[in-house]
């Protein structure tokens, strides 16, 4: 099998120790923060499109966050949600109504206001005209949506059908991010060729998709959120964004001093970068961990008893040891760790082969004579449909692969690249998909679970999951909400719905001149506190 590494010898103290850190790189020089200088980071996968709107992929949302603000955030700490381009709002008391009054004398980077029209039109947008094409989060979290009334210059109402207690949470995402009418009014392939124009503190100077993007400062920006560090622009004059796939390469590009950060930097490479006076940055994503998602509809997967099966069939502490590190988690549960209203359910995934073993008899599923289960003729065999978009993603299932052929489970790995991925998911051709998805909010069940969200299972009803899902969308009380996603997480793994492996964490390599580079509450990077000192 290949791995990640062969062994954690050469991590350190000061590596575990960084996931809890503030984000600033050590060899800080004293004094205040320095405004100028370019910034050069390396991305391990190309962005997909320079529409916040439509990103999907960490690397592609580190390029997107940064030239487009929200009407709120999320505070990384609390998750609490704060003021941004709304500076107050207010929630009707069924939540199908939120009135956001906009911060006055905001403007695009192409100089025109941002009002509440604005607002409308770039949720008007996603529901109208993105929809089917790579906004399916963006939609997801309008779900619902009866359209946007213009109050008056500054205050714009948004409406739904029905209750929709995580939309003030979603209004904090770069997917709901407000961008100027020149951009809104552009199709869905248009806005992904680095035109979009936000009222965030950097531009786009420069777009090649597939190979590099490079963002400009905005001069005159003075409207960051309250979680910011600091106010007035930011301190970077440019970041320079290029495609590096291969990590050695980055991170010997990092050590070298031709770049100054890079993403998913490997447990091997923290001796180098350490080494030439850089750190690990690390932070957990909260939403769906890593996963298998069934396809009910298709072979073996169809059976309740299988898919009860891979869950104890999984060794995840052996899959975070042996392919990962010591900054990764094992999944616990159908929610990440970090995300609010996650609940422990780790008893449940525990590593047990003989109760999956058991489990398979019991369903009439028999050993063949080379040890792969069968069943009314039928091999217990299944295929995984995965991309590269996580660097350690084949690693991890060629290991779960061995694992559960130790129990009778012949696991087909199927990697593809990220346009086949998505055509395949888009036509649901697949048994069993790899992925996970990144939201601080509970909800992000609803959307990939949910009859109504992506419904990658291709399931029929479960009423008892669907009237969980539908109450946490409607309840406004935050207890009642709060339970009723945790009983959303149990009933997930109670119908097999998803097979968690491990927990997703953003690991970046930074240099010694590289201070006070951030996460959001979305494990996604935030340049505008980002300051260099060489």
């Amino acid at each position: 099998m290949k791995r990640l590494l062969a062994s954690f010898c050469a991590l350190t103290a000061t590596l575990t120790l960084a996931a809890c850190g503030s984000g600033t790189p050590s060899g800080d020089a004293a004094g205040p923060p320095r405004p100028g200088g370019t910034l050069r980071y390396g991305l391990s996968l190309a962005p997909t499109c320079s529409d916040p709107a439509q990103s999907g992929t960490n690397q592609t949302l580190y390029v997107t966050r940064q030239i487009v603000d929200s009407l709120t955030d999320q505070d990384p700490k609390t998750g609490a949600i704060t003021p941004w381009l709304a500076q107050s709002w207010e929630v009707s008391p069924d939540a199908r109504t939120f009135t956001f009054h906009l911060r006055p004398g905001v403007t695009f980077s192409d100089g025109t206001a941002l009002t509440a029209t604005s607002v409308q039109k770039n949720f008007d947008a996603i529901v109208h005209t993105l929809t089917g094409a790579k906004a399916q989060l963006a939609a997801s979290y309008l779900a619902g949506y009866t359209g946007t009334t213009v109050l008056d210059p500054l205050t714009a109402q948004v409406g739904f059908d029905r209750a929709n207690a995580q939309f003030l949470q979603a209004s904090s995402t770069p997917q709901l991010g407000i961008l100027a009418d020149a951009t809104t009014a552009q199709p869905a392939d248009r806005r992904c060729l680095g035109n979009d124009i936000g009222s965030g503190p950097f531009t786009y100077a420069g777009y090649r998709q597939g190979a590099s993007a490079t963002l400009a400062k905005r001069v005159g920006y003075n409207w960051g959120s309250t979680v910011f560090g600091h106010h007035g622009a930011a301190y970077l004059d440019r970041i320079e964004f290029t495609v590096i796939p291969e990590s050695g390469v980055r991170t010997g590009s990092l050590s070298s001093g031709q770049l100054d950060a890079v993403s998913d930097a490997l447990p091997q490479d923290a001796p180098q970068i350490e080494g030439s006076g850089g750190r690990l940055l690390v932070t957990p994503n909260p939403g769906v961990p890593f996963g298998i998602q069934p396809n009910l509809t298709r072979g073996p997967l169809g059976d309740p008893a299988v898919r009860a099966a891979l869950l104890p069939a999984i060794n995840r502490k052996e899959l975070v040891d042996t392919v990962l590190g010591p900054q990764f988690k094992t999944a616990t549960s159908s929610l990440a760790s970090k995300t609010p209203e996650y609940v422990d359910l780790s008893k449940r995934l525990g590593y047990a082969p003989d109760t999956a073993k058991s489990l398979l008899d019991k369903a009439g599923w028999a050993p063949g004579s080379d040890g792969i289960r069968v069943k009314d003729g039928v091999r217990l065999s299944f295929g995984v449909l995965f991309s590269h978009a996580f660097a350690g993603n084949q690693a991890i299932l060629e290991l779960v692969q061995q694992q559960l052929r130790t129990v009778g489970v012949d696991l087909r790995l199927e990697p593809a690249s990220d346009a086949e991925y998505a055509a395949r998911q888009s036509r649901k051709d697949f048994d069993a998909l790899y992925y996970n998805t990144t939201r601080a909010d509970g909800d992000i069940l609803r959307t990939v679970f949910g009859l109504d969200g992506q419904n990658f299972n291709v399931r029929g009803p479960i009423p008892d999951l669907d009237r969980t899902l539908s109450g946490e969308l409607q309840t406004t009380d935050a207890a009642a909400r709060s339970e009723l996603i945790g009983q959303a997480q149990q009933q997930v793994l109670d119908n097999g719905l998803w097979i968690p492996t491990i927990e997703l964490s953003q690991t970046i390599g930074a240099s010694a001149a590289v201070s006070d580079l951030k996460f959001e509450a979305s494990a996604r990077l935030q340049f505008f506190d980002t300051w260099l000192h060489r």
